[in-house]
């Protein structure tokens, strides 16, 4: 074991420029389906990074760091992810957060308990973040208070994912719950991911459309709807966008599925692509994921050949060379 690898934690003090940083707890989780069951690491920020990382492949051009919170003894699953060039900051926790996902024959349901929790991010632990998009892998409602939200937007474009704000621990079970800040923590939201049932709890509207339009009112500028199998929709400026799901070669382990296509849609948009153009690609390579557990480990072009199954030749061909129907996206 290398050991310098092994002890290695620093705080993200530095103001350095970034293209995507992702800042979330790295978790155990315990995934049990009708098949199987695994122990594996989990969370946002590792399906996130491993997924971008592979997605990457061989390009040097766009800088991804994660920013982590764990405890020392789980150190080893950091250790693996800079082994394979994943750019990793680590702030010490007593504490790594420990999930179960139990799922049903329909993977769309997922039963949750939460074992153990890290301790929250803050300001003063996040230091000088500065990146052209910073997401927040939020796992529980006290994973960024308020004033986290407040002093990230300033540093880059904010790309939340609502699950973890609508979620509460009590005992070793997770309860919905109500985001009480989030009139005033959505102003500073610039991308927000949410499904099906999140978007209603979140606005109390049951028509999607208008829970979309909501959320536009409330500061968000692009909406990212995911609705499982049934594919998603993307709300911006006004328009809405459905984007039909990939279908899969099998299901295997829905874990992480939405991470995954959060991950792909952030980069597509860094890369120049059109709302539109970017959640299909994110599509693919959820489909992709979804057919093994663990993270991500395709490639672009794994996630290109997938949309000729989904849409025609022209379509894909544009999507390949950044282009909408009449207009060129810089890659």
């Amino acid at each position: 074991m290398d050991q310098g690898l092994k002890t290695k934690t620093n705080y993200p003090t530095e103001a350095k420029k970034t293209d995507i940083i992702c800042i979330g707890h790295i978790t155990h989780d315990r995934i049990v389906t009708p098949d199987r069951e695994v122990h594996m690491p989990g969370g946002t920020s590792f399906y996130f990074s491993y997924g971008i990382r592979h997605l990457l492949g061989e390009r040097d051009d766009i800088s991804y760091r994660l920013i982590t919170s764990l405890s020392e003894k789980d150190m080893k699953v950091v250790n693996d992810m800079r082994r394979e060039g994943i750019e990793v900051d680590v702030i010490p926790s007593r504490e790594t957060v420990y999930f179960e996902n139990i799922y049903d024959a329909n993977q769309n349901n997922r039963r949750q308990r939460v074992r153990a929790k890290a301790d929250p991010f803050s300001c003063e632990k996040l230091g000088d973040v500065n990146a052209r998009y910073i997401v927040l892998g939020t796992l529980l409602a006290d994973d960024f208070d308020l004033s986290t939200i407040r002093f990230l937007s300033k540093r880059g474009t904010l790309v939340v994912d609502v699950q973890g704000y609508l979620r509460e621990v009590r005992g070793d079970k997770v309860f919905a719950c109500e985001w009480k800040d989030k009139i005033e923590a959505l102003r500073y939201v610039d991308i927000l991911k949410v499904n099906e049932y999140e978007i209603e709890v979140l606005t109390g509207e049951p028509d999607q459309h208008r829970a979309c339009e909501m959320l536009a009112q409330w500061g968000v500028r692009e909406v990212l709807l995911t609705l499982g199998s049934y594919g998603s929709v993307v709300y911006v400026d006004g328009q809405f966008f459905d984007i039909p799901a990939c279908e899969p070669l099998r299901i295997v382990d829905a874990t992480g599925c939405g991470d995954t296509y959060v991950m792909a849609y952030v980069l597509r948009r860094h890369l120049g692509d059109t709302p539109e153009q970017a959640a299909r690609i994110a599509s693919a390579v959820a489909s992709i994921k979804v057919e093994a557990s663990g993270p991500f480990l395709g490639t672009m072009e794994d996630a290109l050949q997938r949309l000729k199954k989904s849409y025609t030749n022209a379509t894909v061909n544009n999507l390949a060379a950044g282009k909408d129907e009449n207009d060129n996206i810089p890659s």
